[in-house]
C-alpha cells in the first residue's frame, strides 16, 4: 500500500508543467509579444490599435 503513495508522487512530478512551457508556439504571437504588445480575443481597448494578429489569426495584436 505504501508503494502507491510513492508511485503517485513520481507520476505527479513527471506530469508537472515546467516553467516556461506555456510559451507561444505561433510565430505571429511571438512577434506581437516581442514588440511589447499583447493579444486579445475581443476588440482592443480604446487607447490601443490593432497592429496584427495572434494565434494564427484567431486573436488581435493590440499596440499603443
Amino acid at each position: 500500500m505504501r508503494i502507491l503513495y510513492l508511485l503517485f508522487a513520481v507520476v505527479f512530478l513527471l506530469f508537472q508543467a515546467a516553467p516556461g512551457s506555456a510559451d507561444p508556439t505561433f510565430v505571429d504571437t511571438a512577434a506581437c509579444r516581442s514588440q511589447g504588445n499583447f493579444c486579445r480575443a475581443g476588440p482592443c481597448p480604446p487607447t490601443f490599435t490593432v497592429s496584427g494578429s495572434c494565434h494564427g489569426g484567431l486573436l488581435k495584436c493590440c499596440s499603443k
